[in-house]
């Protein structure tokens, strides 16, 4: 399935990551909490689609199988959903409820 690089990056923002511009489009993923963590991903400024090789490299990058990657991007899978998903693979640490 091909993507356009516009509704991915949406989606990717509307589950808490942050675009960081330069040659790319650079995204990394903050907590719920405002944490910033090393789950990262990237679209380039070029690219007019996603094919399934660079979709399935930005769902690794997100730490995600790429049929959850497809979840992420079409909002079943909401954002406490996938962060618990990052905590279940190592990728963050738990965030304990402030007091």
């Amino acid at each position: 399935m091909v993507r356009k690089p516009g509704d991915v990056e949406k989606s990717l923002v509307n589950k808490g990551f942050k675009r960081k511009e330069g040659d790319h489009s650079y995204f990394n993923y903050f907590t719920k909490a405002g944490k910033k963590t090393s789950v990262f991903t990237k679209t380039s400024h070029g690219a007019k689609e996603l094919d399934d090789s660079l979709l399935g490299m930005m769902a690794r990058q997100c730490k995600l199988s790429r049929q959850d990657f497809d979840l992420l991007i079409e909002c079943p899978l909401d954002r406490d959903s996938y962060e618990c998903k990052l905590v279940k693979v190592g990728a963050i640490e738990a965030q304990t409820p402030s007091k």
